[in-house]
Order: structure tokens, then C-alpha cells, then sequence
């Protein structure tokens, strides 16, 4: 076998062992899976009377929550990182009301935890929402329409 076919199969090797997901445990021999990250929660980022009605996850890094107060009929967006701790990177949260730029509130800004909360009174109305981290941008639109407005008492 010539030193290149053995450097191409060593390096193929190598690559393997370190993308595996499991490790060792030390002296066991037991195999542990890497430790899941764990997902963004809403923790009434938006305030009182606020509850959370929509949430967008960005795939390994956080997830955007849709808020609504039924007593001021505003809507509230925030964008949580997955892990708060380390470094700020770059995040924002917007909405507006459907088809209305002019409507648009927004923050954007390098932040460890969260951006916004960001509000805005659509009661009865459909708003197009999202949120960005490091680059990862997602949105939703026309959502929470005014079929949401007959049910504010209740669970949506």
C-alpha cells in the first residue's frame, strides 16, 4: 500500500472518531450521548397579562415566541438564544400587522440572551412575525388572524 492510499485512510479514520456523537465514559466503558442543548423557553419576556400564543424555532441556536395580551390587544415578540452564556451575537425579533411595512416595530442588536420584547397592537388583525440569530433568519406570516379575537379567553 503506498503512503497516500495509507494517509487517505488514516485521515477518513480519524475524521470519524472525532465526529462521533458518543464518548467514553472514562474507566466504564459505558457509551453516554453528548448532552443535548436545550431548547429556549418563554419566561414572560413580554410582561404581565401577556401569554405566549405562537413560537418559531431556529434550529440550534433559539426560538422566536409570539405573545398576545387580550385585555390591550397587543402582540409582543422576543427572540431567545438556546444558551444565554457566552458570547453576544448578533439578534433581532419584528413584527408588523399583515401587508403593512409601515406597521413593522423591531429590534435588532448583539444581545447574549434575547431581542425585544418588540409590541404591537393588532387585535382582530393577522401579523407577520420572526426573528434572527447569528445570521439564521426565520418569520412567519399572516398568523394569528381575527379568528384568534372571538377565542382571547381561551387556550389557542
Amino acid at each position: 500500500m503506498n503512503r497516500a492510499v495509507r494517509t487517505r485512510i488514516a485521515g477518513a479514520a480519524l475524521l470519524a472518531a472525532a465526529t462521533t456523537v458518543t464518548t467514553l465514559v472514562a474507566g466504564s466503558g459505558t457509551a453516554v450521548a453528548a448532552p443535548a442543548q436545550a431548547a429556549a423557553a418563554y419566561n414572560k419576556e413580554c410582561g404581565s397579562g401577556y401569554r405566549q400564543v405562537n413560537e418559531l424555532p431556529i434550529p440550534g441556536r433559539g426560538t422566536v415566541f409570539l405573545a398576545y395580551n387580550a385585555a390591550t390587544g397587543k402582540n409582543c415578540v422576543v427572540t431567545k438564544r438556546n444558551s444565554p452564556a457566552g458570547q453576544r451575537l448578533w439578534v433581532g425579533s419584528w413584527i408588523q400587522r399583515d401587508n403593512d411595512v409601515k406597521s413593522k416595530q423591531e429590534q435588532y442588536g448583539f444581545f447574549t440572551t434575547y431581542a425585544g420584547p418588540v409590541y404591537l397592537e393588532a387585535k382582530g388583525k393577522c401579523v407577520d412575525w420572526g426573528g434572527e440569530i447569528d445570521g439564521y433568519v426565520v418569520a412567519r406570516y399572516k398568523t394569528n388572524c381575527a379568528a384568534f379575537a372571538a377565542t382571547e379567553g381561551r387556550a389557542r
